[in-house]
């Protein structure tokens, strides 16, 4: 923990006027995932990208269960905050406990999702995730290996999502107008010809 710290305090050596607001604001915007339901909902409400949406959705719920109600009561590691009361926090003090990082784990279990389905968003959804992983170090209120695991777990999740969207849950996305149904074969196209010409 000595070298866990040893890294907050270079960067707390960072914190200034110009960095402050923007690490606030997007360590906010990832208070609770918002942000990223906030983009699954878009993509929910776009046909092509139902996938991602739906993807994304349970990404935000694997999360939810295995970092919230989960690991952190497991674990129930204290941040770091509650160790060196010294720390000014620019932010409110979280309640909960620190490991492992609910706003990293969110960020990249949804980040994983988007760019598994559509890297043209998935990249600078990545970026976005990463921006607010650093931020809750920048903030002092995780350790590096709270942010680091969220980073493998979440991505873990992101993952899963996608395979359980696209292995189970076509027919659903399909009704919902997501997946174009399969390309019917020449002979079937003949087919329906030959009877359209009968019945003319």
């Amino acid at each position: 923990m000595t070298v866990e710290f040893t890294f907050l305090y270079a960067i707390q050596d960072l914190n200034n006027a110009f960095w402050d607001p923007i690490m606030i604001f997007f360590s906010t915007i990832g208070n609770n995932g918002m942000v990223w339901i906030g983009i699954a909902f878009v993509f929910l409400m776009i046909k092509r990208h139902r996938e991602t949406g739906f993807a994304m959705a349970i990404a935000l719920l694997l999360s939810l269960i295995v970092c919230n109600l989960v690991l952190k009561n497991i674990v129930q590691r204290p941040r770091p905050f509650w160790i060196d009361e010294q720390i000014v926090l620019k932010i409110e003090a979280p309640g909960d406990f620190s490991f492992p990082s609910g706003h990293t784990f969110s960020s990249f279990a949804a980040a994983v999702a988007i760019f598994l389905c559509n890297r043209k968003f998935g990249c600078p959804a990545l970026v976005l995730a990463a921006l607010i992983a650093f931020s809750r170090l920048y903030l002092f209120v995780h350790y590096p290996t709270d942010v680091l695991a969220s980073v493998v777990l979440g991505s873990c999740a992101g993952f899963l999502a996608v395979v359980a969207v696209r292995s189970g849950l076509n027919p659903i996305i399909r009704k919902a107008g997501r997946i174009a149904p399969v390309p019917e074969t020449i002979g079937e196209n003949d087919e329906r010809r030959h009877d359209e010409i009968d019945t003319k």
